[in-house]
Order: structure tokens, then C-alpha cells, then sequence
């Protein structure tokens, strides 16, 4: 457990540990004006919350057949720990929600939050308070309204896709029909970054996601221009070019313009990634002989190895936590997931099962992570808690996923 800084001195539950217990909570059905807690809309509601909790790795959602039709149900006995209490109201076209949370042993609100908007925007009002009571057990709001970018061969090409976490608004972001890979948002997640091959280069292209899709090419040089990693300023971005013969990585602004060198040498220097403060990147070098990740230090230059176990080590992405780096490495002759501190020291392997991993990615409050994953020849994304624990997949989709990119959270 960590005690907050606030000044009510909440404990938060440290869900990055091993072994902890899930949370059970109830979410009834939310109750209208009248107190009928039997509509559609109540009903509604109350899934989309369950959903939303339950997606976050550290909440089990009580079974509602358990209370459903009883006045005052006996939630200790139950077996919940809180219990969300929702109610709503509507007037024409526009909708009111508020939810509370009830902590079952002290019998305490601890918090209640409200939201207006139209009945079109009922899902994303019940996401709003899905990430508030996720900041209420964690001290930090949850991830609900947040997208995963990712590559899917669905049309028979492999395009880039934009999705909800949970899969049910799904859209197609290119339509090249030549090969797209490497998705990547900018800082504030209302731009997309990718490679495609549709000129007969790898192209490096940047689509605005709030304006109609309207894209724009970042890089066009001759060789690679392969997939950048986004300051936190919103103001530059780190890319791979191999325009003087080898791959090295280069700092550039959001125009495309080159700012500075920051590699020279032998070898390939791919997939930067910047740290949370923007004064860092790791990446990934072969100049040790074989795929290492190294961190730099962006205002001295200098450069750190991080891996030095395994023969590839690729793939890394600096948590926003600012602690750990998630990367993927060959090990047995397959893919699997690893983190490492930023300091170094002994990697953490957290997929074990059959199949091969790739890709990781955070979530934007780092407690989650998602990844491909190969399987008896299909390729889906996955989604684990940070310390490997409850590896699921995230949606179902027609053909292969790969190459996921988690946005920051959206508003």
C-alpha cells in the first residue's frame, strides 16, 4: 500500500504489487428521477462502468444476479468492498449522471461525482466516472478514455486502425493498400504518426485526427523514415533516418525539419522513446555486435547500455511513471515481454505462455500494458497489468493485429 500526499490522507492500493487481491464492487443498475432501477438507460449505465472497472486488472465486478431485486442487500455479506451508486435524470435531449462510491466496511462515501451531456454522449459519461472511482482506489484517474493505434491486415493489406480500449468504436485511419507499420501519437494524442510504402519509400507520414483525417508527410527522404517518438513538449520528435547510408536517429521539429544528429556511427540506431521529462530517450543499437537497448542523455550526449542479457533486445518503451522500460526480447527462440528498471539491474520477464510477444506498450498511467501476441499462426493484442499478472486479449477484431500504440489519455 502507498499513503497519498492529500491532505484526507487516503491510502491507495499499490495494484503494481504481486499477489495482490482484486477488489470486489458492485455497480447496480443506476436509478432514474423516480427511483426505478429497471430502465434500459439504468442498465446501461451500470455495464458500461462494469466494463470500464473491470478492464483495469485490480477490480472483479460482483455479479448483480447476486442483489438484484433486494431492497437493502447485505453488501458486506456479500463479499463487496464498495459499491457504486448511481443515479440519473433526462430532460429532453440532455442527460444528467452522478455515482458515488460506498466503501462497504466503514460505511463511508468517499467520493461523488456528476456529469452532464446529450443522450449520445451517455458512454462517455459513464467513462468519466469509471476513471474517477479508478482514481479514488489508485490516486490516479483511470484510462477508460483513452484509444490503442494499431496495424491489422483485415482488407487483405495491412492498414493502421484507431480503437477504444474496449473495441467497440474501431476505425480505419489509412487506406494506402501498401504496407503501413509503426503507429505513433503525438504528446497530446491528436496526431498519428506512421510508415507507409505506398511512394516505393518508407515514408514517414502524420495525420490529424481531430480535423478530418487530413495527413501531411513529416519525412520523405531517401531510405528509412521509420517510426518517431514524440517529445512531451509537442515540439520535436525523435526519428530513424538512413538518408547517409546507416540508420541513425535524428531530432527534428514538427515540420520535419532537422534539428540535430544525435547518433554517428556503425550499426543500426532504431525505436526512440522518450522518458516522461523529455530529457532522455532509450533506443535500440546493435553496436555492441547484436540489438541492445541504450539510454541517452539528451543534453550531455551521453550514451548508457540498459540490456545485456539475451542475444535481441528490442523494442522499448520508457514507462510515464518515469521507472521502467518495457522492451521484447528472443528468448527460447520466441518473443516475450520484459521490463527493466531505468537504473538497470536484473529485467523482468512478465509473458510465460505459448506464443510469441511483441510490441509492448503503456497505458497512460503506466499500471497497464498491451502487446501482440503470435498464436497457431494469428496475431491479437493483449493487454497485462504492469507486473505481468492478468494477461488477457483486449478485443475481438477480423485478421491480424499487430503493432499497438496506446494514445495518452483523451479529453
Amino acid at each position: 500500500m502507498c499513503v497519498s500526499s492529500a491532505s484526507a490522507e487516503r491510502i491507495y492500493l499499490d495494484i503494481a504489487s504481486s499477489g495482490v487481491r482484486k477488489l470486489v464492487v458492485a455497480v447496480p443498475s443506476f436509478i432514474d428521477e423516480a427511483g426505478d432501477p429497471s430502465t434500459a438507460t439504468g442498465r446501461n449505465f451500470s455495464r458500461l462502468m462494469e466494463e470500464g472497472l473491470r478492464f483495469h486488472g485490480f477490480i472483479q465486478i460482483l455479479d448483480a444476479q447476486r442483489y438484484e431485486g433486494q431492497r437493502r442487500p447485505d453488501w458486506r455479506g456479500l463479499g463487496a468492498d464498495y459499491v457504486v451508486m448511481g443515479n440519473y435524470s433526462k430532460a429532453g435531449e440532455g442527460v444528467s449522471v452522478a455515482a458515488s462510491l460506498l466503501d462497504v466496511v466503514n460505511g463511508n462515501m468517499l467520493a461523488t461525482k456528476s456529469y452532464k451531456g446529450t443522450s449520445a454522449q451517455q458512454e462517455d459519461m459513464a467513462l468519466r466516472l469509471v476513471d474517477a472511482m479508478v482514481k479514488e482506489f489508485t490516486g490516479e484517474a483511470g484510462v477508460s478514455r483513452s484509444a490503442i493505434a494499431f496495424v491489422s491486415d483485415k482488407t487483405g493489406r495491412k492498414e493502421i486502425y484507431i480503437a477504444d480500449i474496449f473495441g467497440r468504436h474501431i476505425r480505419q485511419i489509412t487506406r494506402h493498400h501498401h504496407l503501413c507499420v509503426s503507429p505513433r501519437f503525438t504528446a497530446d494524442g491528436s496526431q498519428l504518426a506512421y510508415s507507409s510504402y505506398h511512394r516505393g519509400n518508407q515514408d514517414l507520414y502524420l495525420t490529424d485526427l481531430d480535423q478530418n483525417k487530413k495527413t501531411r508527410t513529416l519525412s520523405r527522404r531517401n531510405g528509412m523514415n521509420l517510426a518517431p517518438a514524440f517529445s512531451p513538449d509537442k515540439q520535436t520528435a525523435v526519428v530513424t533516418l538512413s538518408k547517409d547510408g546507416n540508420p541513425d536517429l535524428y531530432l527534428i521539429n514538427m515540420e520535419g525539419d532537422i534539428i540535430k544528429r544525435l547518433t554517428k556511427r556503425a550499426g543500426i540506431n532504431v525505436s526512440p522513446s522518450f522518458s516522461p521529462d523529455g530529457r532522455a530517450i532509450c533506443f535500440v543499437s546493435d553496436r555492441s555486435g547484436r540489438p541492445q537497448v541504450y539510454i541517452m542523455d539528451l543534453q550531455s550526449m551521453r550514451v548508457q547500455r540498459l540490456t545485456f542479457d539475451g542475444k535481441e533486445n528490442v523494442e522499448p518503451s520508457w514507462s510515464p511513471r518515469g521507472d521502467k522500460i518495457v522492451y521484447t526480447r528472443l528468448a527460447e527462440g520466441r518473443y516475450h515481454i520484459y521490463t527493466i528498471a531505468v537504473s538497470g539491474g536484473t529485467p523482468t520477464r512478465l509473458t510465460h505462455g505459448a506464443g510469441s510477444y511483441e510490441s509492448p506498450t503503456w497505458s497512460p498511467d503506466g499500471r497497464l500494458i498491451a502487446f501482440s501476441r503470435k498464436l497457431n499462426g494469428k496475431i491479437e493484442l493483449y493487454v497485462a497489468q504492469a507486473n505481468g499478472e492478468g494477461m488477457r486479449p483486449m478485443f475481438p477484431f477480423d485478421g491480424n493485429q499487430s503493432y499497438p500504440r496506446w494514445s495518452p489519455r483523451l479529453h
